[in-house]
Order: structure tokens, then sequence, then C-alpha cells
């Protein structure tokens, strides 16, 4: 029998669009998101739903929390990145067109939150539901930041299995590639660039530039593929006559579960001739074993499992987790970001569906 359900699924998907229009028109970069947090609360208010706040992350938890059932975490982002500079429209209007919401973090991950809030309003007041629901809206995803989930796991508290909602059209990410942001430096000597002066420290970085592009890791993954190293940013000199004493360039590294960071940092030392700084060690990549009652009622419900090659707070949190959640990773970032209207509506309704066949597992 399927657990009890309050309000209907209708009157949530409407909340949820509304919600989501709210969010897009309230500017939330990471780090700034007071007022989108004060929302949510807000619309868990309108439910009669208490929450906690730390920070800018708002918390809630099931009415019927029972210490003998496992619990899951429903958990996605309320921050955005900045506009992309290519948009055509105002970011921070949420606009509907041809069944597109459009507007600044529509698909990433707005979407995602609001279809995960509804799912958890749905469940909030289930006396018979065999888990404990906790609904997590957090902060400072797309940038990393140590205000995010990390700094509220404490007070989340023990957790069986999470649903980390970002874009993968409703599709179990059961894999995630690992984040690993390199800086470097190749180092020369200053000189006029007329004379035969100096040591150039551009010309030092091309070899090890060409490294990056060129070397593969042996391990490849069946879900993640191989370890990807892309050079993306570089900097070097002050004027057009002085020989440039140091070059300065960024490389991403998306690493597969065969490999640690520091299995990767230590191939990169003995190849390469330029001082390297890692950003942070905390990106880890991350899996949930395909045997898992959460994968298998996604699978049952006809969905497919995949590696996803980008970041999320699945990287954060110490306990297993699948991402999913409406929307397309495509569209994450891009100028004119949108959601398809029945992307969430679908979005709620097949949470709820993976939630009560999960009860059956």
């Amino acid at each position: 029998m399927l657990v009890q359900t309050i309000p209907v699924i209708p009157q949530l998907q409407r909340d949820a669009l509304a919600l989501l229009a709210r969010l897009i028109e309230t500017p939330s970069f990471s780090g700034q998101e007071v007022v989108t947090a004060q929302l949510i609360t807000e619309q868990l208010l309108h439910y009669g739903i208490a929450a906690e706040q730390y920070g800018n992350n708002i918390i809630a938890r099931s009415r019927n929390f029972k210490a003998a059932l496992p619990v899951v975490l429903l958990n996605s982002h309320h921050d955005t990145v900045k506009p992309n500079p290519a948009y055509t429209r105002n970011p921070f209007e949420a606009t509907t067109e041809n069944g597109k919401l459009y507007g600044l973090g529509s698909n990433d991950a707005g979407g995602a939150l609001v279809a995960l809030l509804a799912t958890f309003v749905h469940f909030y007041h289930a006396a018979d539901a065999p888990f404990n629901l906790i609904f997590a809206a957090t902060a400072e995803e797309e940038n990393s930041g140590p205000n995010g989930i990390e700094s509220v796991l404490e007070k989340i508290g023990a957790v069986d299995f999470a649903i980390v909602g970002e874009p993968t059209q409703m599709q179990l990410a059961v894999a995630e590639k690992g984040l690993l942001v390199l800086d470097c430096v190749a180092h020369g000597k200053a000189g006029h660039a007329a004379r035969e002066e100096g040591i150039n420290a551009i010309y030092e970085a091309l070899p090890d530039i060409s490294w990056f592009q060129q070397y593969r890791f042996e391990k490849v993954s069946e879900l993640l593929g191989p370890v990807k190293m892309s050079v993306t940013q570089i900097n070097s000199g002050s004027q057009h006559n002085v020989v440039p004493a140091e070059c300065h360039f960024t490389v991403d590294i998306r690493i597969n579960e065969w490999y640690t960071h520091e299995e990767i940092l230590e191939t990169i030392r003995a190849h390469v001739s330029c001082s390297i700084t890692p950003r942070s060690m905390r990106m880890r990549s991350s899996s949930i074993p395909p045997a898992h009652p959460l994968v298998q009622a996604g699978v049952a419900l006809g969905l497919s499992c995949y590696g996803s090659p980008t970041t999320s707070d699945q990287a954060l949190i110490p306990f297993p987790s699948l991402k999913m959640g409406p929307g397309d990773s495509a569209r994450s970032h891009s100028a004119d970001e949108f959601i398809y209207i029945h992307e969430i509506e679908n979005g709620i309704t097949l949470y709820i569906e993976l939630l009560n066949k999960l009860t059956r597992i």
C-alpha cells in the first residue's frame, strides 16, 4: 500500500513552480543566499513545517521521525553561478514560453530543489512511512564553499543514504567524477624582449601544458571513463617588451574512482617542471553500489544508470548518495538557462514513485 500523502500532487506541482519563479527573481550567488534561504523557509512554514537554519542552509525533518527507521536525505542547493555573459534575457526574470521556464538557476538546480521540497512535503505527515526524511536546501554548492553542506553535516546527523538533486533528466547518476584544480607556475627570468636576455616563462610552460594535453592515465572507469585534464586559464607578462619571469596557468582535472587525488598529484609532479598548488583535495569521486535499494528502486521504475562527469555536493557527503533531478546538465551555466515545466511536474511524481517503490524493495 502506498504511503498516505497530504496535499495532492497537482497542488504541490503548482506551488513548486511558483516557488521556483520567486527563487529565479532573487539573486543568490554563492555566499549571498540570505533571501532565497528566507523564501524556502517561508514555503515550508506555509505547509506548517518548522525549519532549522544554519547560515544559509535550511533543514527540515519528517513530522513522525522515528529513531529505529533508516534516514533518507533529500538535498539540493539554492545558490547559483553568475549569469553567462551571452544572456539575451534578464537572468533574474522568470518568464514562461513554449513550456519552458527561463531564468538563472532554473535548471541548476532550482528545478531539482523545488521538486525535492514538494516530495518532502508529500511524505511529511505520513505516519506509516518505513523511513525518515530530511530535507536540506544548502548553500555554496557552486563554489564548493565552506559554508555549504559540509558545515551542516553534524546538524543533519546520521543519514543512511541521500538523493542529491541535480539536473540528470531524472536518470540515476550512480557515480560522479572527483575534481582537482591545480594552480601552476612556470618560472623564467625577466629580460628585455629586444635583446637576448632572460628566460621566457611562457616557453618554459609550453612543455608542461603539452604534457597535460597529451598524457593519459591508464585506468579507465566503466561508468566514469578516463581521467580528464584540461588547461583552462593562462596568464603571463606585464608588457609587450618584457620577457616574462612567470607564467601562471590553471588545470581542471576530473578524476574517476580508480585514482585518489594524491596518486594523480604524484604522477603529475613526476612529469612536469612547474610548481603546483592544489586548490583543494576535498572533491573526491563518489559512487553507490548497483545493488543498493535506492538504485534498485530506480531500475524497477525503468530508469537508467550512468556516471556523471560533473561534480556536486555528493563529493562532500560521507554516506551513499544518488544524483537525480529534473532538467539537463547540458543547460547548466548556459546563457538563457531554462527548464521545461513538465520536467518539474514529472520530477515530483517520479521522486515520489521512487520513494514509494523503495518501501517495497
